[in-house]
């Protein structure tokens, strides 16, 4: 499993959590971690995979902002400190900055351009979309 498969699988695991909470579903911000979240929009083995983190089909929309990122307690309090990924846009490149933030600071600033969404299909996304140049 790749690391952008695992932090998917955690990423759905904790909005599954927040769902369940009655919170606010959690902003996607990385590039790199949202390509793999699009490559298995759709398929068989999203479905299951939703079904074993999050407890039920979770859908993917449009959805711009920036802020500060309100899950991130959650996941270091399951999984410990984001991974570089989480910095990483599509192509690869880690945004040393915002990476350096985190670290120092504990918290993260980001822009976003998709979330979850609990009554979707998981086949919201056309598979052509737009590539962006969030960081």
């Amino acid at each position: 499993m790749s690391t952008a498969t695992t932090e998917l699988r955690r990423f759905l695991t904790i909005t599954g959590q927040r769902l369940k909470n009655g919170q606010s579903v959690p902003e996607m911000f990385s590039p790199a971690v949202d390509a793999a979240w699009h490559e298995m929009l759709g398929t068989p083995q999203y479905a299951a995979l939703c079904q074993e983190t999050a407890g039920q089909m979770i859908g993917h929309v449009a959805n711009n902002g920036h802020g500060p990122i309100a899950w991130v307690t959650a996941y270091e309090e399951a999984y410990g400190p984001l991974p570089q990924i989480w910095f990483t846009d599509a192509e690869g490149n880690v945004d040393q900055e915002a990476i350096a933030r985190y670290r120092s600071t504990g918290t993260v600033v980001a822009e976003w351009d998709c979330s979850p969404d609990a009554g979707g299909d998981g086949d919201e996304v056309a598979p052509d979309r737009p590539e962006t140049g969030r960081r």
